[in-house]
């Protein structure tokens, strides 16, 4: 058995997802561009980490040679040499490469890398399989630690690396893993030393937590043909009714039994999916549109995140506006367009500020789709900027949220999927836009929109103009389909 702690976790996960990954690899999803990004971040992080431990040197990377990795760590060791970045042990088949490796008099230390905000149990996992083949080696752990970043961090002139990371101690939650991971490489051998059969392991909460699997598809899809509207649903995956439910068979929602119990607004998704009908509250959806007055501001931003803020004022992972869309409704039904995208390789939030108060006048209609993101951008552009708060406030008393009518099951159509997000919401309101966002060129979400603009410093001038282009037709497109889901919200109470 050759098993990395990469494969291990994979398989603290779900075995049969290792299994996969070893033997079947052509059924797993490959990495989208927001994984890829989030593999991007860690390597960064991981190599900003090592100046907290200075004066040490790197394992260079040797593929299919890690047994000429392990000696080097070794000859590293016994030369007094303190810190090891990829110190690299084998036990077994076992290969764990230990992000920071610290030699002390007494033992030595593991200080595992992540790029995330919090430790999660996942990373004891990690740590505990590198800390058995180290101690397996005959060397003394004396402690275990995760080198995280602190999101409370905010950047000022210059970068403080021991204010953006916070070391947290986590030997003991290890200690009382460590029992455990003889049996748990025991299973992993023993699934894999069969090739032809993949493990019987049956879906669950485990394909999502801690992460979603890259497998989803082949298990859901192409083994059990799981419908894109099912009890999964209408339950919360895992919730007590959808394990019931799954164990007697029933996937489609025509399935579950006029008499299992649920509740009220579960009830009224199962019995307006049976009959394939549309839930109109017409009152409800006129007192929202009375909240609205015109002229109407369509608004949407888009934002992306550092893990390692580089401009003054900024915490990780915060989110920083860079772009804007706004498309004005006039009450005869005129429509104007405005639209902000900052320059690459720049903060780009006090012109956007600056942008967003000229754009938007004083006590006007603001309406989103999913008010509080555009709420706590502006709150945090109103903080970051004193000389711009006050007429930055003076726009979130105005923010009203198109995703009320749906987000309270006021307009219900199967359509829909049980979903009150836009992405369903608009096909189902104004089929003629079902594929407005597939038919976009180079930006077609959210996730390609962050990450096209986090890279566009870096890109090619034509190419850079092109991600541009794009990225302003994407975000154009959101308030415009905003305009269309009102306008047909709007049709709806005309009907009878």
């Amino acid at each position: 058995m050759t098993l990395s702690k990469s494969l291990y976790t994979r398989g603290i996960q779900c075995s049969k997802s290792l299994w996969l990954k070893k033997y079947s690899s052509e059924v797993l999803t490959p990495p989208d561009a927001t994984a890829l990004a989030r593999f991007e971040t860690g390597n960064i992080v991981g190599d900003l980490a090592c100046a907290l431990f200075p004066n040490g040197r790197e394992i260079p990377y040797r593929e299919k040679n890690f047994a000429g990795m392990a000696e080097l760590t070794r000859e590293w060791m016994d030369e007094g040499q303190e810190s090891i970045y990829e110190a690299t042990f084998i036990h077994y088949g076992v290969v764990v490469m230990v992000d920071v490796l610290r030699v002390t008099p007494d033992g030595v230390e593991i200080y595992e890398v992540k790029s995330s905000s919090e430790v999660k149990e996942i990373y004891l996992h990690d740590v505990s399989v590198q800390r058995y083949v180290i101690e397996s080696l005959g060397h003394t752990v004396t402690n275990c630690y995760v080198v995280h970043i602190d999101t409370s961090y905010v950047r000022g002139d210059e970068l403080d690396l021991s204010a953006l990371f916070s070391i947290a101690d986590v030997s003991g939650a290890v200690d009382a893993l460590m029992n455990g991971v003889p049996a748990k490489l025991a299973e992993f051998e023993a699934h894999l030393a069969d090739r032809e059969n993949e493990p019987a392991i049956e879906i669950g909460k485990h394909c999502k937590t801690p992460y979603e699997c890259d497998a989803m598809h082949y298990c859901w899809k192409v083994q059990r043909s799981i419908p894109d509207y099912s009890v999964f649903n209408i339950f919360n995956l895992g919730s007590k009714n959808q394990v019931e439910l799954y164990n007697q068979g029933i996937v489609r929602i025509e399935e579950i039994p006029d008499s299992y119990k649920m509740t009220a607004i579960q009830q009224q998704k199962v019995d307006n999916w049976k009959a394939k009908r549309t839930y109109i509250d017409r009152d409800a959806i006129r007192e929202f549109l009375s909240t609205l007055t015109y002229p109407i501001y369509h608004l949407d931003f888009e934002t992306f995140q550092q893990a390692v803020p580089q401009w003054n004022g900024i915490s990780p992972y915060q989110q920083i506006p860079f772009q804007y869309s706004l498309h004005i409704e006039h009450a005869n039904g005129e429509l104007e367009h405005r639209e902000f995208l900052a320059p690459a390789g720049a903060d780009p939030r006090y012109a956007l500020a600056q942008q967003l108060i000229h754009d938007i006048p004083g006590n006007v209609t603001v309406l989103a789709y999913n008010m509080s993101f555009e709420k706590g951008v502006i709150e945090k552009l109103a903080l970051s900027f004193p000389d711009l708060s006050e007429r930055l406030k003076s726009i979130i008393p105005n923010i009203r949220d198109l995703m009320v009518p749906f987000q309270k099951g006021h307009y219900v159509t199967p359509s829909m999927n049980g979903s009150y997000s836009i992405k369903y919401v608009l096909p189902a309101l104004v089929p003629e836009m079902a594929d407005a966002y597939k038919e976009l060129n180079g930006v077609q979400n959210g996730g390609e929109a962050m990450n096209s603009y986090a890279k566009l410093a870096t890109m090619e001038e034509v190419k850079q103009e092109r991600i541009r282009r794009a990225l302003l037709e994407y975000c154009k497109l959101d308030t415009l389909a905003m305009v269309k889901v009102l306008n047909a919200i709007k049709r709806i109470l005309l009907e009878k």
